[in-house]
């Protein structure tokens, strides 16, 4: 890594590593998300309800979050090259299930496994930050995140004009399958391609897995705090499924989610204490402490970015129309300018982190997401189109930027739990998703925009208060058991 620059043209080294792991993220969004825009031509195939097709859409996030999780801590305990590869490989398999699937069961039951493939982000979260350095780590998380989570875009642009080209009644079938077989060979592609660190440097893993590790009892407490909310969104969405939501589960079995959760969080609790009892007994030396704290800020931070992301751009079509009186199509095409600009915000968020400070990038993209969603609020038909256009664009450079800022951070905390640190982060922004999302189901979208608006101000107001920003070095111990130190700065 004694490169300084990232020349994006070149396909060697570093860069080359980054060009790879954005494609394989990419990939894995396309495949995430292949489904939505054929909803029509599955609609009618399989003759499915309005109430079936929100329920493909719930149940294909519903696993995210705990992937993400589990995920994180097999990458920092595996490496990278074999989770990517294996991850793209076993989505393939569950895609092609899904494109050859006759009844709604089982496409549920397929789109409910194809959630983990959103983990595939965090995979290479901690890929990115073993290759580049902390000077260039911001703008290099940013490319990988922007240019893979536009995969959902180009699967929203590309694979109905595929359908329709192949023809026929089994046109989505092909073409979902066809994004399938790519996801398995670039598996390939990637696992003969892939190193998990530059030659000559050290892979660091987890003393323990099963739980993060923390250094103090205070920061132990909050762990255990943060991981509440992965649990109640989850119990959230079970809800969305029952007979009080769109009645695809009945409440029996609501129930017995809601008391495998229960057991689950409980199992987690005990797991975190067993991975972290000795900080009850002597306390941890301070080179090798960090402070919990910043991840939960991370985490909050994420939640309001992405979370609102996700919401945002799953309502604003019907926004737009509903409110201008536009056609579906030209309501679309202003709705998806959120998300299209992901391509260069992220990546910019990023590369301001690194020249500018991480914690002053926040406070200022966090700023704009406050106002950004204060001005959306306002928003009705007396505005004119092009004022409501540009301010909705404006908020969405903000938010990108956001998401850019909060994984320029997240390499720079603990090395060696960088998996299982990006794995709660994002997770953080599917919780932020699922709580935004509920709370427009019940308001009007101006009341969810100011909702979003109320969050971000306070999440501002933890950044401040509470965000530190990285200095120095962090410690990592060799397998030799000398200590190698990190420059974060």
């Amino acid at each position: 890594m004694s490169d300084t620059k990232l020349n994006l043209f070149s396909f060697s080294g570093k860069t080359r590593t980054l060009h790879l792991t954005w494609m394989a993220f990419f990939l894995s969004f396309v495949v995430w998300f292949n489904h939505a825009p054929l909803m029509v031509f599955i609609r009618e195939a399989l003759g499915l309800s309005d109430q079936q097709v929100k329920a493909l859409l719930i149940i294909n996030v519903a696993l995210t979050i705990p992937a993400r999780i589990v995920v994180g801590m097999l990458v920092d305990k595996y490496g990278p090259k074999i989770m990517y590869s294996t991850l793209l490989a076993i989505s393939g398999v569950l895609c092609l299930a899904f494109a050859v699937s006759n009844t709604f069961e089982q496409m549920a039951l397929t789109r409910f496994l194809l959630g983990f493939v959103g983990a595939g982000f965090v995979i290479g979260i901690r890929l990115i930050s073993e290759w580049f350095p902390a000077k260039q780590v911001g703008l290099a998380e940013g490319i990988y995140g922007g240019w893979g989570n536009f995969g959902s875009a180009a699967a929203a642009i590309t694979l109905p004009t595929l359908a329709a080209l192949i023809g026929g009644e089994n046109g989505w079938r092909y073409a979902i399958g066809i994004t399938g077989v790519i996801a398995m060979i670039y598996a390939v592609v990637f696992y003969k391609s892939i190193h998990n660190t530059p030659k000559g440097s050290t892979y660091f893993k987890p003393k323990k897995s099963g739980a993060m590790e923390v250094t103090s009892k205070g920061d132990f407490i909050l762990y255990l705090i943060m991981n509440i909310p992965l649990y109640a969104a989850l119990a959230v969405l079970a809800w969305k499924l029952s007979p009080s939501g769109i009645d695809l589960l009945s409440t029996e079995l609501v129930y017995t989610i809601y008391g495998v959760l229960l057991i689950a969080f409980a199992y987690q609790a005990l797991r975190m204490y067993q991975i972290n009892r000795e900080i009850f007994d002597k306390p941890v030396p301070d080179i090798h402490r960090y402070d919990f704290k910043q991840v939960a800020v991370l985490n909050l931070i994420y939640m309001v970015t992405f979370g609102s992301e996700l919401a945002v751009v799953s309502m604003l079509p019907l926004f737009f129309q509903d409110t201008f009186g536009l056609s579906s199509v030209m309501a679309g095409m202003l709705g998806g300018s959120f998300a299209f600009i992901v391509l260069f915000a992220r990546p910019g968020g990023g590369l301001i982190s690194d020249h500018f400070g991480r914690k002053k990038t926040l406070l200022v993209v966090l700023t704009g997401v406050t106002l950004g969603y204060g001005l959306m609020s306002l928003m009705d038909a007396s505005w004119p189109l092009l004022l409501a256009v540009a301010v909705t664009v404006g908020c969405a450079l903000f938010v990108h930027a956001g998401n850019g800022a909060v994984f320029a951070i997240v390499p720079l905390i603990k090395r060696r739990m960088t998996g299982q640190i990006a794995g709660m982060t994002g997770a953080y922004g599917n919780v932020g998703g699922v709580s935004f999302l509920t709370v427009l189901s019940f308001v009007s979208p101006q009341i969810f925009f100011i909702v979003i608006a109320a969050s971000a101000l306070l999440v501002l107001l933890a950044v401040q208060l509470f965000m530190d920003e990285p200095q120095g070095q962090i410690a990592e111990v060799l397998p030799d058991g000398t200590v190698q130190m990190i420059d974060v700065t």
